[in-house]
């Protein structure tokens, strides 16, 4: 294609979820309340955190930034994802389409770094707790919160850094319901296989190395569990809770995860990368102030 012949993409339109107009209300009421749910709820989660004294411990303080960075992930999508509902489509501009693919990935990025945090803080409670108050000092969970982000960005940054230099043309049609790396860069003119592959790479180490850290974290726990005795029921019951949301929490995002980026190219197809980018930014978010707050007796103490 000749550089004179392309039609230089401003503004980007989503299509969204095709839908019917009465199905359509129906669903945006049922996502905004989703959305609405998710953020109110993390937000009080965090609140709860910062000024009750019950919660001032590391555990908590991963949680509120596991928290914001739930907010930060639904906020990328559900918009789009509620204006296609309404209008049928969603237009955004470029600029706003490439910012929303950003911080939705760099928020993505910090929850899974964070998981791996907060696995090793529930082993050092659980396998070390004499030595815990000395080891997750202050200083060492802001280290490790401010860890998470910078990882995230500089996972996203080279990647990022090569799509903003790619000329982008007509047309200017994204069939998702929000800036989805793989999509954009459809829109590209130029040879991109080189950034897609840097993309799958990115989120096979991001995945597959944090989820290493989480599992080996939980077997030193599960061993150090099992090794209480049988007359201490009290104590396991005690430990096991203290990981049930952290866990059930790493478990549905890990799934939805792995098979939304690690899946063959040959199972690919767009309805499907929607459903799954549904589940992930829309729907396990909203469960997360549940399982947060109803399996942790403080945080219902808290409220």
């Amino acid at each position: 294609m000749e550089r004179q012949n392309w039609t230089m993409v401003t503004e980007v339109i989503l299509t969204g979820i095709p839908t019917t107009r009465a199905l359509g209300g129906l669903l945006f009421s049922v996502f905004l309340a989703a959305y609405l749910v998710t953020v109110l709820g993390n937000a009080l989660i965090i609140v709860l955190i910062l000024t009750d004294g019950r919660l001032q411990s590391p555990m908590y303080f991963f949680l509120s930034n596991l928290s914001f960075s739930e907010m930060v992930t639904t906020t990328c999508a559900a918009p789009t994802l509620l204006g296609g509902f309404l209008r049928g489509r969603s237009r955004v501009s470029l600029g706003g389409c490439s910012a929303q693919s950003y911080f939705y990935f760099l928020s993505g990025c910090t929850e899974f770094v964070l998981f791996a945090v907060m696995s090793y803080d529930r082993y050092v409670a659980i396998c070390s707790p004499l030595q815990y108050p000395a080891i997750m000092t202050g200083s060492l969970c802001v280290r490790l919160v401010v860890l998470s982000w910078a990882g995230g960005f500089l996972l996203i940054l080279p990647s990022t850094v090569l799509k903003a230099g790619l000329p982008y043309c007509g047309p200017n049609v994204i069939d998702h319901f929000f800036c989805d790396s793989g999509p954009l860069l459809h829109l590209a003119c130029a040879d991109v296989r080189a950034i897609a592959l840097l993309d799958f790479l990115s989120s096979l180490v991001l995945l597959l190395s944090s989820l290493s850290l989480t599992v080996v974290s939980y077997v030193y726990i599960v061993s150090t569990i099992l090794k209480i005795t049988s007359r201490q029921v009290q104590g396991r019951v005690r430990a096991f809770s203290t990981c049930a949301s952290h866990l059930t929490m790493v478990t549905l995002y890990y799934g939805a995860g792995l098979i939304r980026y690690m899946q063959p190219k040959s199972l690919y197809s767009a309805e499907g990368d929607k459903l799954m980018a549904l589940f992930y930014a829309v729907l396990i978010p909203v469960l997360g102030p549940f399982i947060h707050s109803l399996r942790n007796k403080e945080v219902k103490g808290a409220v």
